[in-house]
């Protein structure tokens, strides 16, 4: 059996292989790809793949939009830390996803129905089904925070916020007014609830808006200082490993 992999997340991706030639021996891995771009690039120049596995949430964007730019003729096996809710449209659709974090029984299911579909029409992803996930996804993002100021509740429109970061052990929203305010989740569950249209997680600390940045200066070590419209905490530096995806994000 012939794979493709797009994921991202280099310690996700090399998780995920082991996994699959654990339940597949004779497996043959094509290739692991980490963007769109890169999907689009290799499915146009190489054979097509028996089953792929795509993460949903790359860092260029949507692994929908692969179904979009290039021929998508194969089964594909979706791996994304979407909640359940937002994913019946698989069940209906005769889609299969694993959840992250991947379990080995789960992922081993996931193939079995392949091997038990693969001969018939339904393995094929239609653009009807793609379109009905990706309405379902889409909706998941949050447009608004809600925070606390005193007594008092306030709910803040995600157009409104220049960033979100981290600092001593509590994580904040900066708003647009250069109002800070502390907000009840972790950076990871802030970013998954975020259009990546629209925000990008430049490191560990930083999750930044694209209306928001002012310039973009070179920095030491082939890294990135993003300067936003108002002054924030300490220097926003573009962790290497974020460069290559971070300026994908800015040309979409």
């Amino acid at each position: 059996m012939k794979i493709l992999i797009v994921e991202d997340e280099v310690m996700a991706a090399e998780r995920l292989e082991e996994m699959i030639r654990k339940a597949i021996p004779d497996v043959e891995v094509l290739g692991v790809l980490d963007s769109i771009s890169a999907a689009v690039n290799w499915l146009s120049a190489n054979e097509t793949p028996d089953l792929a596995f795509f993460d949903i949430q790359l860092a260029d964007g949507l692994s929908f939009e692969i179904f979009e730019q290039t021929k998508v003729n194969f089964p594909v096996i979706f791996t994304t830390a979407f909640d359940e809710y937002a994913l019946k449209a698989f069940k209906v659709n005769s889609i299969d996803y694993l959840l992250k974090p991947i379990d080995e029984e789960e992922l081993g299911a996931a193939i079995q129905k392949y091997q038990q579909l693969h001969k018939s029409a339904d393995a094929a992803i239609s653009s009807g089904s793609i379109d009905q996930v990706l309405k379902l996804l889409t909706s998941q993002y949050k447009s608004r925070f809600v925070v606390r100021v005193g007594e008092r509740i306030r709910s803040i429109p995600v157009e409104e916020i220049q960033c979100f970061y981290s600092m001593e052990k509590a994580n904040y929203i900066q708003t647009t007014a250069d109002r800070h305010y502390t907000v009840d989740y972790s950076l990871e569950q802030v970013e998954s609830l975020l259009d990546p249209k629209m925000f990008f997680r430049v490191n560990r600390k930083f999750i930044v808006a694209l209306e928001a940045i002012k310039e973009i200066i070179s920095h030491s070590n082939s890294r990135l200082r993003v300067v936003l419209f108002h002054k924030t905490e300490g220097d926003i530096i573009v962790a290497r490993e974020k460069v290559k995806p971070f300026k994908l994000w800015l040309e979409r």
